[in-house]
């Protein structure tokens, strides 16, 4: 299984080259368009190599999935944290009931209807 995965990541690290390699041409990124810059009076622009561009893209859009996922299920993580709470404390209610009702008993007794 290991070696399936070096394959996978050595075949995605060839593809990134090639990639790379086709798209090195300049391009130039602009912040806003050329009238509203001049209005502006900010032209940000920057010349970088395209695949910079293609790759910053991809980045840009796993990262915006990936919180938009968090974000998303935040209900689920809550849910699980109020019930595990739940739990917790209905162990403790347990353990001072089963304490409680074996008070008068025997220790090997009460130990005895704990594992059961």
């Amino acid at each position: 299984m290991r070696y399936i995965r070096y394959a996978l990541i050595a075949a995605l690290a060839v593809i990134l080259i090639t990639v790379a390699l086709a798209n090195r041409g300049i391009v130039t990124l602009r912040l806003l368009p050329d009238a509203l810059a001049g209005f502006v009076g900010a032209p940000l622009a920057i010349d970088v190599p395209l695949y910079i561009v293609i790759f910053a893209g991809i980045v840009a859009g796993l990262l915006i999935g990936f919180v938009w996922e968090w974000l998303r299920e935040h209900k689920h993580r809550a849910d699980a944290a109020r019930k595990a709470r739940e739990v917790s404390a209905m162990k403790r209610e347990l353990s001072r009931v089963k304490g409680q009702r074996d008070e008068g008993k025997d220790e090997v007794l009460a130990l005895l209807d704990e594992v059961s």
